[in-house]
């Protein structure tokens, strides 16, 4: 698969920093669920060649088809080199949104969907965000935990607003 990148997959971890800044280079940005197949998938549909999640997990289907953390490091090298600048001069334009997140244990088999005040905080909470940041609440897929999520620009209302959702658990 060759031709121009129309734009990039992440999942649903990577932070929201990154989508603001392809955005504004009017770059496509599609976000997966959390794992390489997941990212794949996402990518073949949108028939993009690059994608990638937090891990370092990197796919460039021009290069290799699965996410291998080795090849990643050295597809950056590679990049860095070709640029002739250092990591911090590239990355220096994207200021990460701070992300907190709360594991919080919880019964075998709980939907928190189903939990009225839970769902109701939540949407509080993007209201109040707005663009500014976003709330991710998942279930752990290895462990009886809900994992609260919350992204903005400042890490305090960050870290404010994901107790509050947490607390409803």
């Amino acid at each position: 698969m060759t031709g121009p990148v129309a734009g990039a997959v992440g999942t649903l971890m990577t932070n929201m920093a990154l989508e603001v800044a392809l955005k504004k280079m009017n770059i496509g940005f599609a976000r997966a669920r959390v794992g390489d197949r997941y990212v794949l998938e996402v990518m073949k549909e949108k028939g993009w060649i690059l994608g990638g999640e937090g891990s370092g997990h990197l796919l460039c289907l021009d290069k290799q088809t699965t996410g291998d953390g080795i090849v990643s490091a050295l597809q950056v090298l590679s990049a860095l080199k070709r640029s002739g600048m250092t990591l911090a001069q590239c990355t220096a334009d994207l200021p990460l949104f701070p992300q907190t997140l709360i594991n919080v244990k919880v019964a075998n088999g709980f939907d928190w969907q189903k939990k009225a005040e839970m769902v109701a905080e939540k949407e509080q909470v993007e209201r109040e965000l707005g663009e500014e940041g976003r709330v991710l609440i998942r279930p752990s897929g290895t462990e009886p935990l809900i994992r609260v999520m919350v992204e903005a620009k400042d890490a305090e209302m960050a870290e404010m607003m994901a107790r509050r959702i947490a607390d409803k658990i």
